[in-house]
């Protein structure tokens, strides 16, 4: 019998596990868009630290091994913007972003008054998209970020969040 994976709360010693896997995880993404300077493989340790430290950071486990992360944080608007969610290219496809984001938008919305959750992913992101928009998320705009990759920006009403949960 296989060990199980679970979501909990990240704490300050996942930082360096996070700060590997998001390394590792964001290379298909920097690969579909010939651009290995986005924000997830420039991001330092200690930045990643920092977030865990303040942020709304969640991450999946397989045994002690960090195979899976997300992070989320409430903006002045009211929105929980979410990001850098991420899973083990060994461990993709098994509903572990899923649960990752369930368990962000969870937290957001009880405990740190979310009215919205918002999250960004690149243009030719398919999978993303599709994820997203099963769990409720719609197109709401597209931005340039500063790596210069086109992103489109998805949200998610905290009322729909509570109908997919």
């Amino acid at each position: 019998m296989g060990m199980s994976v679970t979501i909990s709360a990240a704490t300050g010693q996942d930082a360096e596990q996070i700060f590997r896997l998001q390394y590792l995880c964001f290379q298909s993404e920097a690969a579909l868009y010939g651009n290995y300077r986005i924000d997830p493989l420039v991001q330092s340790l200690d930045s990643v630290r920092r977030e865990v430290d303040s942020d709304c950071v969640f991450v999946a486990r397989l045994g002690e091994e960090v195979v899976g992360s997300v992070r989320g944080a409430v903006t002045e608007d009211g929105a929980a913007a979410i990001g850098k969610l991420c899973v083990h290219p060994r461990l993709q496809g098994h509903g572990i972003g899923a649960r990752l984001l369930s368990a962000a938008e969870s937290a957001l919305a009880e405990r740190h008054g979310a009215t919205r959750f918002r999250l960004h992913t690149g243009h030719r992101s398919e999978g993303n998209l599709r994820l997203y928009r099963r769990v409720g998320y719609e197109t709401v705009g597209r931005v340039k970020g500063g790596d210069g990759v086109e992103l489109i920006i998805l949200e998610k009403q905290t009322e729909q969040y509570a109908q997919t949960a």
